[in-house]
C-alpha cells in the first residue's frame, strides 16, 4: 500500500461528532465527488433523484449514506455498486433519494441544484459552513480523502489536491492559508493543482486534517533523511580534506626532492632538512603527527610553516632559473 493510501485510510476512521463539522464534511464531499441524476419525467418513479458519488473510495460513499440519514434524517438507499476483477468500481456509486430529501440538502448546506443533468452541486462550499476551525479541518480531510495525494517522505516532500475548476483550487488553498500553510496552485492539462511543498507544513497539515500516524511516520523519515545528509555531508567533507591532504603531500614531496638534486637542501638550515626528510619518509602523515616526530616536537603550525618554506624556496630556485634561460636566449 502506498504512503498516500495509508494515510487516506487513517482519515477515513476520523468521524465528526459536531453537527456543524457533519455538515462540513457532507458539503465537500459533494462539493468535489457529487453529481445528481433527475430520472425522466416519463419515468414512474418522478419522485426520484440519483446522488452519484465519483469516488474510489467506497468508505466515501458509505460516509454520505450515514450522514444523509443520521445529520438530516433523510431517507434514502444505497445502491450496490458493480466492481471488476480488481475490486475498482465501474461506475458511481448511487444514492436514491426523493425530490424533498434533495431539497433538504440543499437548504442545510447552501447550495443550489436546479432540474437537469448537474456535476458537482456547485464550484465551492458555502463559505459559512467553514468559519469554525474544526470546520476547515473537516474540510481538509475530506478533500484530501477525495482528491488528494501525497508522495512517499522518503521519496519527496509533496502534498497536493486535484480540483476540477479554478475556485476550488482557490478555495482549497484559502482553507490551507487561514492555518498559515503557504500552498501553490498550478494548472496540470484540465486539472488545479493545489499543492505544499515545506516539509513543515506538510507534516502540520497531515496533523491538522487528522492523521497522527502518518505525521510520526513523516517525521521519522525526515529525521532519517536529515541524518543520511549530515552523516554524507561528512563524509564529503572528509574526503574533500584528505583529497587535499594528499595533494599539498604530493607537492611538497616533489619540491623536496628537487631542493636534493639541485644540491639546495643541504645549504638550508636543520630545521628545515629534518622536517623535509620526515615529510619524504612518511608521506601520508597528518601535519600535527609530523611534528610530534621531530626533534624537538613542534605544533602543527611549526611543520606547516617549514613545508611552506621548502616549497617557496623550491619555487624561487625555478623562477630564477627561468630568467637566467632567458637571458641566454
Amino acid at each position: 500500500m502506498s504512503f498516500s493510501s495509508e494515510v487516506k485510510k487513517e482519515l477515513e476512521k476520523v468521524t465528526p461528532t459536531a453537527r456543524h463539522c457533519r455538515l462540513a464534511a457532507l458539503a465537500t464531499i459533494l462539493f468535489l465527488c457529487g453529481e445528481v441524476r433527475f430520472l425522466d419525467k416519463n419515468d414512474a418513479r418522478t419522485d426520484r433523484i440519483d446522488l452519484l458519488i465519483h469516488s474510489e473510495r467506497q468508505a466515501e460513499t458509505r460516509k454520505v449514506f450515514t450522514l444523509l440519514r443520521k445529520s438530516l434524517n433523510i431517507e434514502c438507499e444505497l445502491q450496490q455498486v458493480k466492481r471488476d476483477g480488481s475490486g475498482s468500481a465501474k461506475e458511481p456509486a448511487r444514492i436514491a433519494l426523493s425530490r424533498a430529501g434533495l431539497k433538504k440538502i440543499c437548504a442545510q448546506l447552501q447550495i443550489d441544484v436546479s432540474e437537469g443533468m448537474i456535476r458537482d452541486f456547485q464550484e465551492i462550499v458555502s463559505p459559512s459552513l467553514l468559519e469554525r476551525e474544526c470546520c476547515g479541518r473537516t474540510f481538509l480531510r475530506e478533500a484530501f480523502i477525495s482528491c488528494g495525494s501525497i508522495t512517499d517522505p522518503s521519496k519527496d516532500y509533496h502534498l497536493e489536491f486535484d480540483c476540477f475548476c479554478e475556485r476550488q483550487a482557490q478555495q482549497v488553498q484559502e482553507v490551507l492559508r487561514t492555518f498559515d500553510k503557504s500552498a501553490g496552485i498550478v494548472l496540470r492539462g484540465k486539472m488545479y493543482i493545489v499543492y505544499l511543498k515545506d516539509s513543515d507544513d506538510i507534516v502540520d497539515t497531515l496533523n491538522l486534517m487528522g492523521a497522527p500516524v502518518s505525521m510520526m511516520a513523516m517525521e521519522n523519515q525526515r529525521i532519517l533523511k536529515d541524518l543520511r545528509n549530515s552523516v554524507n555531508r561528512r563524509v564529503n567533507c572528509e574526503t574533500a580534506n584528505i583529497g587535499k591532504t594528499v595533494s599539498a603531500s604530493r607537492k611538497q614531496i616533489e619540491e623536496i626532492g628537487f631542493l636534493e638534486e639541485k644540491g639546495i637542501l643541504r645549504t638550508l638550515p636543520e630545521s628545515l632538512q629534518q622536517i623535509a626528510m620526515l615529510r619524504v619518509e612518511y608521506p601520508d602523515l597528518p601535519l600535527r603527527e609530523l611534528g610530534e616526530m621531530a626533534n624537538p616536537p613542534i605544533g602543527k603550525s611549526g611543520v606547516n610553516h617549514r613545508l611552506r618554506r621548502l616549497v617557496e624556496t623550491a619555487e624561487k630556485y625555478r623562477a630564477k632559473q627561468g630568467e637566467m634561460r632567458g637571458k641566454n636566449d
